[in-house]
């Protein structure tokens, strides 16, 4: 793996772009960062084995020297191996990924700092801010509950649906790294978000900090193959949301998602964390999944 650096200031906060193949869609980024009402910040961006000459533009804009870029390549391992080497190398208080298919806001950067200055602390992991499909409007339109501190799932149990911008203190983020799984490439991102939520609560900013645009060949337009290409990422996932949710409808479809990807592990499913009567109730559901040919 080799580093570039080239650091002018970063101050509290570091935005964290992983990147693969998307050197079109990087200008954009580098655009919204240019336009930021505060550039006291770092933007890292890990290099995902890009052979599209990602490499030559962000060289160039280092050689720029409008805003602080650090710079890091490393061979192709897929987006939770290409976030831990960010984290890794973050040095400051503050991370926020920025991915390659969105971009910030004008004041983005700002009201992160000005929320922290005034109100972060070691109670909080960090920050829980608006996706928008706009400037002015926020993802699939769904606000916020009238909440300034939360976990992330206790959002959407009380009946969020939309998507969130999330910033982490970066010591957090460092002690729940995400699982390097031979011969897989992915981990679903509640995996990690799930553990945190566990032990801390976050600020909550009603505000929209990254405009999102879902692009093809993303990671929500790859969902089923990636769900095939990773069977032990997403048995992780569903063991602990198993055991994490009350008992309720939602619970048994997690059991069945387990126990299908326990069958494709070639793993005992009795030998899972739960009791026999939840493993009981959650085969017919494993069973529709694999005569659907869905994991």
């Amino acid at each position: 793996m080799g580093k570039l650096l080239n650091a002018r200031g970063g101050g509290m906060l570091t935005v964290f772009t992983p990147v693969y193949n998307r050197r079109k869609l990087l200008k954009r980024v580098y655009e919204s960062l240019l336009c930021q009402t505060d550039r006291d910040f770092v933007w890292l961006i890990v290099d995902d084995g890009s052979s599209d000459g990602t490499g030559e533009q962000v060289h160039e804009w280092m050689g720029e020297k409008r805003i602080s870029i650090r710079y890091i390549y490393q061979e192709n391992g897929g987006k939770m191996r290409a976030h831990n080497t960010g984290v890794k190398n973050c040095e400051t208080e503050l991370f926020v990924c920025l991915d390659s298919d969105d971009f910030f806001a004008e004041d983005a950067v700002a009201s992160v700092k000005r929320l922290w200055k005034a109100k972060g602390s070691e109670t909080y992991a960090g920050i829980i801010a608006h996706k928008g499909e706009s400037r002015e409007r926020v993802l699939y339109g769904q606000e916020f509950p009238k909440v300034e501190t939360s976990t992330l799932r206790a959002l959407y149990k009380g009946g969020f649906a939309g998507e969130t911008t999330l910033v982490f203190r970066t010591d957090i983020l460092k002690q729940f790294l995400f699982p390097e799984i031979p011969g897989e490439k992915y981990v679903p991102e509640d995996f990690i978000y799930d553990k945190i939520d566990s032990r801390y609560i976050m600020l909550v900013l009603p505000e929209i900090l990254t405009v999102c645009e879902i692009v093809s060949q993303g990671y929500t337009d790859q969902a089923p193959k990636l769900r095939r290409e990773n069977p032990m990422g997403w048995y992780l996932y569903y063991e602990q949301r198993a055991q994490l949710e009350e008992m309720s409808v939602l619970k048994i479809k997690y059991i069945s998602h387990l126990i299908r990807f326990s069958g494709e592990l070639g793993k005992s499913i009795w030998n899972l964390p739960l009791s026999k009567g939840l493993i009981l109730l959650g085969i017919p559901g494993a069973v529709l999944l694999r005569m659907a040919g869905k994991m």
